[in-house]
């Protein structure tokens, strides 16, 4: 008897269905467990969006479609599941280009439903046509076209197959005229056409990986995002614990690793842990999981150059083009962070099985964190006018339940926030990352609490990126999303401000900004909405915002003249004028 193909196998399981291109998408998104779609409705997309109630797919509709890939971004980091989004052909898909840019570097799974210009007209510069695939194409994994109408089930079960095998977002462009019309196909399980196992990586590296490792005189371990996605904190901590090896964690995920572990030194990268930096400049070999070790999440920081320049690096990751790209490395093993960590954990306990804790490293990190909590804390007692952003972000810190999930913005003091943010459980940080876009915490905190309903959900947002956002307290009020923005009013983008203290000799070009009350504008949105400016009463707002089930958006006044060390230090020069209409400008004439 001939050996069935994997297709005769499918059929003897399933029928194909007669159904039309819509249908055939949305019982695709129902089989990958999707629950809601964000994006703001189109007539591009329509014959779908009628569907979707009947599916028990929620539609959330967003401001801005920008928010709609920032919220299912968190909403992934979170849940683990694929967030979708979709949008009006042309300008609708193109409004998102920034927040997928985002999701794309900082390897989330998406996929994007972009509805494109209906093929009869394609070509003629018709109303809101784009080519939409060649402006995705190089912020996505891949860009998957509809060619025919027989194909729009399968190639959405491309985008997801590609979306979660290459951990980022994907573009499947449907033309708008093929979502109607007919086909026959299958509607299949997500096993049957992708896989989840990852598997442990090479044998022999691992092998490598776990005798340079028991050999080690001081190991530092490195858990980044990979750690999280793949559930591998028990592993991780497992082989801290047997080496006694100090844990930090990669730039802007502190919750890769507990930060109330014994061994925890917590974040590298711009303002991180000054414990977690010389504690790493010490290692000898550094045991990097599930992080792609990026070149702006190891530069010095607090003119501290503690990346180890000799120490043998162990990298692990699931994607084979960031082994190596930034640091050279003894072993490089392209796996599963949990699977890999699992199996180095088993070789090194079999190396070495009698292996006691190192009482007095054990003793040094506790020293170093102690030394940083210290200095933390007395940066933010330096008194303010009205109040020291760091003494609200410290505050903020111990106000904030066990299960809280935090975004973070970019800027002055979403970055200081890295070195006060504490986590005891996995996913409950989601950070703008190495994109850099303001605006991302909170539409990203709306798709996090949408994840996780039963966490409180913050956001800490600068007033500039607030003013990029704000505009989705509407949306967080329409769908009952009870999200807390903590909005730290300085009233200037305080980050680039900072640069022009230092390099342009404080000439302030378009740094300052003219607020209105944000308190009170969240209360006209339908939310609460509070302004404080010492202290009690944050923690009195906080406390209360806690027990509401309305959105809350605390306007927190803070000093803007307390500021974060330059930000992109590394990039920046002092100024050199050589037109003589400009020689007041130069430096050197200062």
């Amino acid at each position: 008897m001939a050996e069935t193909t994997k297709i005769e196998q499918v059929t003897q399981k399933a029928t194909k269905l007669k159904m039309t291109p819509s249908e055939a998408i949305v019982e695709t998104l129902v089989k990958e467990g999707v629950t809601h779609i964000n994006g703001i409705l189109g007539s591009a997309f329509m014959d779908l969006l009628d569907l979707l109630p009947s599916a028990g797919i929620r539609f959330i509709p967003v401001r801005h479609e920008q928010s709609a890939a920032h919220m299912a971004d968190a909403y992934t980091r979170v849940s683990g599941v694929a967030g979708v989004v979709i949008g009006q052909n042309g300008p609708g898909i193109t409004n998102m280009v920034t927040s997928v840019a985002a999701a794309y570097q900082a390897h989330t799974p998406m996929v994007v439903i972009s509805p494109s210009a209906g093929t009869p007209t394609v070509g003629w510069d018709g109303f809101q046509e784009c080519d939409q695939v060649s402006v995705f194409k190089a912020i996505t994994k891949a860009t998957v076209q509809v060619p025919h109408v027989s194909r729009v089930a399968d190639c959405l079960r491309t985008a997801f197959r590609i979306a979660y095998a290459e951990r980022g977002p994907v573009l499947f462009d449907i033309p708008r005229d093929y979502f109607y019309g007919e086909l026959e196909d299958y509607i299949l399980e997500p096993h049957q056409y992708r896989v989840d196992a990852r598997g442990c990586g090479s044998l022999e590296s691992l092998e490598k990986a776990a005798e340079l490792l028991a050999s080690a005189k001081y190991p530092v371990i490195i858990s980044g995002r990979g750690t999280v996605d793949a559930d591998g904190w028990e592993s991780v901590i497992g082989i801290a614990e047997h080496l006694t090896a100090p844990a930090a964690t990669s730039y802007m995920h502190n919750d890769a690793f507990p930060a109330d572990h014994p061994l925890a030194v917590g974040p590298i990268g711009y303002m991180g842990s000054k414990a977690a930096m010389r504690t790493l400049a010490k290692a000898d070999v550094i045991l990097a999981i599930g992080t792609r070790l990026s070149v702006f999440g190891t530069l010095p920081s607090y003119e501290i150059d503690y990346w180890p320049k000799q120490a043998k690096i162990i990298q692990i990751d699931i994607n084979p083009r960031n082994i190596a790209r930034t640091h050279p490395v003894e072993v490089g093993i392209i796996g599963d962070a949990r699977e890999a960590s699992q199996e180095i954990l088993k070789r090194i306990k079999t190396l070495d099985p009698n292996r006691k804790p190192d009482q007095n490293r054990l003793a040094e990190v506790s020293n170093e964190n102690k030394v940083w909590e210290k200095e933390l804390v007395d940066l933010a007692m330096v008194d303010g006018s009205p109040m020291n952003p760091r003494r609200a972000l410290l505050e903020l810190s111990k106000l904030l339940p066990e299960n809280a999930i935090v975004s973070t913005d970019i800027g002055n003091v979403s970055s200081t926030a890295n070195a006060y943010l504490h986590f005891t459980q996995p996913r409950k940080h989601i950070a703008a990352l190495t994109f850099g876009n303001t605006g991302f915490a909170y539409p990203s905190a709306l798709g996090a609490k949408l994840a996780n309903p039963d966490c409180p959900v913050f956001a800490i947002v600068g007033d500039g990126a607030w003013g990029m956002s704000l505009h989705e307290v509407s949306t967080a009020v329409d769908q009952n999303i009870p999200v807390i923005a903590c909005v730290f009013n300085n009233g200037a983008w305080c980050a680039e401000k900072k640069n022009q203290v230092d390099y342009y000799n404080n000439r302030f070009v378009g740094a300052d900004i003219d607020n209105p009350d944000f308190a009170e504008l969240a209360r006209v949105m339908g939310a609460n909405g509070v302004r404080v400016d010492n202290p009690e009463a944050l923690k009195e707002a906080v406390l209360e915002a806690l027990q509401s089930t309305k959105p809350t958006v605390i306007d927190i006044q803070v000093d803007g003249t307390q500021l974060a060390p330059p930000f992109r230090k590394d990039a920046l020069k002092m100024p050199i004028r050589l037109l003589s209409k400009y020689s007041h400008l130069d430096h050197r004439n200062w």
